[in-house]
C-alpha cells in the first residue's frame, strides 16, 4: 500500500502531469527579486554559522592541547 502512495504521490508530481504553459522566449529582467535576497541571505547566515562553529571547534582543541602539555 505505501508503495501504491509513493508512486501515486511521484506522477501527481511529475512535469508531465502539471498544466503549466510553455516559455514564450521573452526575459522580464526586472532586477533581484526576493527570492534572491532570501536565498542570498540564507547563504551568508549559513557561512557564518559554519565559521564559527569552527572557529570553536579549533578553539577548544588548542585549549585541550595546551592542557595536556
Amino acid at each position: 500500500m505505501r508503495i501504491i502512495s509513493l508512486l501515486l504521490a511521484f506522477f501527481a508530481a511529475s512535469p508531465a502531469v502539471a498544466q503549466v504553459a510553455a516559455h514564450s522566449g521573452v526575459i522580464d529582467r526586472h532586477g533581484f527579486e526576493l527570492s534572491d535576497v532570501a536565498l542570498f541571505g540564507f547563504a551568508v547566515i549559513g557561512v557564518w554559522l559554519a565559521r564559527r562553529a569552527l572557529r570553536a571547534r579549533f578553539r577548544r582543541d588548542t585549549q585541550a592541547r595546551t592542557r595536556k602539555d
